[in-house]
């Protein structure tokens, strides 16, 4: 039989639905629970289920759920009083029950501001009255910049110069709640077909800034006055004039501390990649006139990045990202899960160790291979 738990929770699921009635003006009350109301075949099991029931019930707690009884007769000619119906008459007894007073109350002055300013926003707080209890306490804020971005669209500021009376990072935090509703609000001519935020919404976006390491001191002389730790705008990086033979593109902070220290290299320099964040080095013209070199954690990532440059780059040789590497060194530690099976730019030996990684949700640091074998391998490119 149902319980008073499962009564619970089956209010609680039925709260998303009661937030969306009260902007619809929709009286849900009375309330009912579904479930089941049958007895246990055990007379003894039977009573306390239905004691449990009305111990939590509006008739002992003066507030929560109802039941209403049928008496019936059972196999032996007993009577006995069956659960027929379990229902929240108030408002007041839902949400006393689930503990949701203050949540509504905040919900109703929030979501009347909102519509107060932007009715055309009903049919999303209808749908998703969620997304307003969660910002609970951020909506004056929130209405202030989707104020400024109607009054003026496509400011080509950078978020943090917007003259907005808010924190500076607000924004910055805020990104999803905002996004939702300026592509409701906004006119289609004021919203880019962009993905990033910024982008999408006529703002400057700071560039990521490329670092990387000049493995040629002659280089390094001839076009960075001897500096050969250096880090540029990713727009000033891709219009680099330097004429290299190979490019090593390493993935972690620990394959900085071996970039940092390698001895020199003809006509190379080594980016630090940081993970996914290679996606910044597509579309870079000269690299595509490099030899260019990966090294990678051992793990499902490694390997997925791997596979994300070889997209941008059909001209890529991995480097200690080999069985016999991972075999020597593997400590036994493990990965994250990764649900690609197979990555698609990978060679047959790369793809079988990767599936063998990932498949046993294995990990190899970059750190626990030693420098000296790292620099011995790099030697031999």
């Amino acid at each position: 039989m149902i319980s008073p738990l499962d009564i619970k929770n089956k209010a609680e699921r039925s709260f998303k639905n009661y937030l969306s009635s009260l902007v619809e003006e929709i009286n849900l009350f009375p309330l009912e629970i579904s479930g089941n109301k049958r007895p246990h075949k055990d007379i003894s099991v039977f009573h306390k289920e239905i004691e449990k029931l009305v111990i939590e019930s509006k008739e002992k707690k003066g507030y929560g759920y109802s039941v209403d009884y049928k008496r019936v007769n059972t196999r032996n000619n007993a009577t006995q009083d069956l659960p027929q119906k379990i229902y929240f008459d108030t408002e007041t007894d839902y949400l006393k029950f689930i503990d949701k007073q203050k949540e509504v109350s905040q919900f109703k002055i929030d979501s009347a501001t909102l519509l107060a300013k932007y009715p055309e926003l009903r049919s999303f707080v209808i749908s998703k009255p969620d997304r307003i209890v969660k910002n609970a306490g951020k909506w004056e804020e929130i209405i202030k910049v989707i104020n400024y971005f109607v009054e003026n669209p496509k400011p080509s500021l950078y978020i943090r110069e917007l003259p907005i009376k808010i924190h500076t990072k607000f924004i910055e935090r805020n990104k999803g709640i905002l996004r939702e509703l300026l592509d409701i609000i906004l006119n289609d001519e004021d919203i880019n077909n962009e993905e990033i935020f910024e982008l999408r919404f006529g703002l400057k976006l700071a560039e990521p800034m490329i670092r990387f390491k000049v493995l040629d001191k002659s280089l390094a002389s001839k076009y960075f006055s001897g500096l050969d730790d250096l880090a540029l705008p990713l727009n000033l990086f891709k219009n680099l004039n330097i004429k290299l033979s190979r490019v090593i593109i390493l993935e972690n902070k620990v394959s900085l501390y071996n970039a940092l220290t390698i001895p020199n290299k003809k006509d190379t320099i080594a980016i630090f990649g940081k993970g996914y964040s290679v996606s910044n080095l597509k579309n870079i013209g000269w690299l595509e006139d490099t030899q260019l070199i990966y090294w990678g954690d051992f793990d499902a990532h490694g390997f997925d990045i791997l596979s994300q440059i070889r997209e941008y780059y059909d001209n890529v040789q991995s480097i200690l990202m080999d069985r016999k590497t991972f075999d020597i060194f593997y400590e036994g530690e493990k990965g994250k899960y990764l649900a690609k099976t197979e990555l698609p730019n990978l060679l047959d030996e790369e793809q079988e160790l990767y599936k063998f990684i990932r498949d046993n949700n294995l990990r190899l640091e970059q750190e626990k291979i030693p420098r000296d074998y790292f620099i011995e391998a790099f030697q031999k490119l």
